[in-house]
């Protein structure tokens, strides 16, 4: 697909940043997986859109902790609506490419607010899914942990095989706190520096999402943002691109490799 001469210019300039980089840190959210046929809107994992949910309850309260620890079948029933729009996905074009350049650079990390577990998926190193993976179960009880591959298997809401108590996906559910380790593993990434940030399909509306940019504008560090719309970042990027993840990276992907390739000496 031919691009936009706006978006072509723009790409060179990302092409640029790239060869001056050895560390790169990508950010991102539900848009890099619509291509994988993943809905986009807002929510756990980025699935659900705001607004009253058939129970008559705003998604945030059934998505909740406080929900999953007094009523876990209302929980469980939407976290199963937000499995069944993952279950059968594959990765796409934008998590592969993210792979690859993480196999050409020095020090390359994925901050993900995602739980589809997609760029596990696209055997993608040292990503931080700081939301947590649907497919991860653990108990609530005891140290039991299974990582299925959907939940159609599961009887819901699903009891711990070891000690019988309740079984609940490890994500981080609408009230509670982002997870120590994973959070503690993000600023450790961040106080080393990058040299390039990718802001890929998310709006950043929360602050941990937009801060590694607010960071890198505030230090003079290049940053990009892939999105079709507007995010909270977009006035302090330094180059964006108004394009779906997969046709974004390919095509940035693509001219980087075009430069590798070495002259031939004339003949």
């Amino acid at each position: 697909m031919d691009l936009p001469q706006s978006s072509a210019s723009a790409i060179n300039k990302i092409v640029e940043f790239l060869e001056q980089s050895r560390s790169i840190l990508f950010i991102t959210g539900a848009g890099i997986s619509a291509d994988s046929g993943l809905p986009t809107y807002r929510g756990v994992g980025g699935l659900y859109d705001v607004g009253a949910t058939e129970d008559g309850l705003p998604v945030e309260e059934l998505l909740s902790g406080r929900t999953m620890s007094s009523q876990p079948a209302l929980a469980w029933k939407y976290l199963g609506q937000v499995e069944k729009s993952c279950r059968g996905s594959r990765f796409n074009r934008a998590h592969e490419v993210i792979a690859q350049i993480q196999g050409r650079f020095e020090r390359v990390w994925i901050l993900t607010q995602n739980v589809d577990g997609l760029h596990h998926q696209a055997d993608t190193r040292n990503v931080i899914d700081i939301h947590g993976d649907l497919h991860n179960l653990l108990c609530t009880h005891c140290d039991y942990r299974h990582t299925t591959v959907d939940y159609s298997e599961l009887t819901i809401p699903p009891s711990c095989p070891q000690c019988r108590a309740l079984l609940r996906p490890d994500v981080v559910l609408f009230g509670e706190a982002l997870p120590f380790d994973k959070v503690s593993r993000l600023y450790t990434e961040l106080h080393k520096g990058f040299d390039l940030i990718f802001s890929i399909g998310t709006t950043s509306v929360f602050p941990y999402i937009a801060e590694p940019v607010e960071r890198a504008y505030q230090q003079g560090k290049p940053t990009v943002e892939i999105n079709p719309g507007d995010s909270e970042v977009s006035d302090l990027v330094t180059v964006r691109l108004r394009l779906g993840a997969a046709q974004a990276l390919d095509a940035i992907w693509r001219g980087y490799q075009e430069r590798q390739v070495p002259s031939q000496p004339p003949v």
